[in-house]
């Protein structure tokens, strides 16, 4: 489920922690200028390093957009998917949970964007390469979660007889990802709340 975060922040070494630091930034520019929009010249600028101490991290502006999807991943990971394993058992707990964690994510704006993976999706829809390949890869692992737990929410009893999994699944995908989409084109608080009613009623919960 979009992969695994394989080393805590505590262990990191400076110059891992560094690296984190200049992705989480690339990450935030990302979200509102496009990955296309990334630049060394204006990530140094944004981090107040120098281009030559980028390119010491970055060897192409590919290589750049790549790491920055990575750092982009494990920020949803600790922020949406981690939670909601952690705190839930396979079912309509961890649905609810991981479509509340998405929606914190935006509410609090971890990037001024909203959902980098939001963004940058409408941004590489047709654009083919490697790095259009791992967003789809990663929405397409956000979207197994989803399915995942409306299966086993299915299984449990959770769901009303005749509830179509795979179908519940994408309509609370498309309504997370539409949710995004109004509360930051329109700076719309409110549209956060109406989501979270409107998965409530969803899983008549």
């Amino acid at each position: 489920m979009l992969g695994s975060m394989s080393m805590d922040v505590g262990e990191l070494t400076k110059g891992e922690r560094t690296r984190a630091a200049i992705l989480h930034e690339a990450a935030r520019l990302a979200t509102v200028g496009g990955l296309e929009g990334l630049s060394i010249g204006g990530l140094a600028k944004a981090t107040g390093m120098s281009k030559s101490g980028l390119y010491a991290h970055f060897g192409s502006k590919e290589e750049l957009q790549l790491a920055t999807v990575e750092a982009a991943r494990v920020s949803f990971m600790k922020e949406v998917v981690a939670p909601a394993i952690q705190s839930t058992g396979a079912g309509r707990a961890r649905l609810r949970a991981l479509c509340d964690g998405f929606l914190s994510y935006v509410e609090r704006r971890v990037f001024p964007g909203g959902c980098f993976f939001v963004v940058t999706s409408a941004e590489l829809g047709s654009r083919p390469g490697p790095v259009h390949d791992r967003v789809a890869l990663y929405q397409r692992q956000w979207s197994g979660a989803l399915l995942e737990a409306a299966r086993a929410a299915g299984a449990n009893g959770e769901l009303p007889a005749g509830v179509d999994a795979e179908q519940l699944a994408f309509e609370l995908g498309a309504l997370l990802a539409g949710t995004n989409i109004v509360t930051v084109l329109h700076s719309d608080a409110d549209a956060v709340e109406r989501a979270r009613v409107a998965i409530a009623r969803r899983l008549e919960i």
